[in-house]
């Protein structure tokens, strides 16, 4: 069965790889980058089973109207991806305002309009997949990365409450969550130099060098569209063993702390004789 894929942030890392490998299985895939010509070589290679268009997913009035002209030139769409998405090494204290509006901007408000854009026509065709890139990060947080943890976990309250909206439709949700992806993502992340209160403590430390990311850009993808194609998707789709371990290890202590509760959280109750 030949399906239709849009994907936002399809430039380079795991989005371009998405593109490459949907495109290699023989479907037909529109493509949302800001420099279109960055995807001519796939252009020449496969004509018209790549639609590409110019897109800024922080213009959330260019986000609609180019997701209802894919729609419409195309037909149907099976499968939306939200891809687009940078990162900010910084402390809490050091990010400037400015990175703070565009990281929110791309990383979360852009994903919420894409869904929010793309779910009426996915209802009107009968269904379809949503899958949003996130990461184990919407799971667990590191220090001098908070920015980015804010948008991984706000995008995944975000799906966990629109999967339940949009099942009778026949509209499936499934959150991406790899580990550490070797791909350039964390080359291209902005860096912003620890100010003296934070020198020496955990937010002072190097990036994470190429061989310690365990995890395969194109394994991960695969997995991805094993996911996306399956009659069953998982709402979320935890990839690479390190992902797995760390997210593990983050949900048993934050669900020992809950636990440890229970009496105290009592305590809050209406008095009953």
């Amino acid at each position: 069965m030949t399906r239709t894929w849009f994907v936002t942030g399809a430039s380079r890392g795991m989005g371009r790889e998405l593109v490459e490998q949907v495109l290699a299985r023989g479907d037909r895939v529109a493509a949302t980058l800001r420099r279109p010509d960055q995807l001519d070589d796939l252009a020449h290679r496969y004509g018209d089973r790549l639609w590409v268009r110019a897109l800024d997913v922080t213009d959330t009035a260019a986000l609609r109207a180019v997701v209802d002209e894919a729609f419409t030139a195309l037909g149907r769409i099976d499968v939306v991806v939200s891809n687009a998405g940078f990162g900010v090494f910084a402390t809490a204290e050091d990010l400037t305002d400015p990175q703070i509006e565009r990281m929110i901007a791309t990383n979360l408000t852009a994903s919420i309009q894409l869904a929010r854009a793309a779910v009426p026509h996915l209802r009107a065709q009968g269904g379809g997949r949503l899958l949003q890139m996130s990461s184990m990060g919407g799971q667990l947080a590191f220090p001098a990365f908070s920015l980015y943890h804010v948008t991984k976990w706000g995008i995944e309250g975000f799906f966990d409450a629109l999967a339940d909206e949009v099942a009778p439709f026949g509209i499936r949700t499934t959150l991406i969550e790899p580990g550490m992806v070797r791909t350039g993502f964390f080359d291209a992340a902005d860096r912003v130099p620890v100010s003296a209160p934070y020198r020496g403590g955990p937010a002072d430390r190097e990036p994470i060098p190429p061989e310690d990311m365990t995890d395969s850009q194109e394994n991960t993808i695969a997995a991805v569209v094993r996911a996306a194609v399956s009659p069953n998707p998982p709402r979320r789709l935890v990839l690479g063993s390190d992902a797995w371990q760390l997210m593990t290890k983050a949900l048993r202590e934050r669900l020992a702390d809950v636990e440890a509760q229970r009496d105290n959280a009592a305590t809050a109750d209406f008095a009953t004789d």
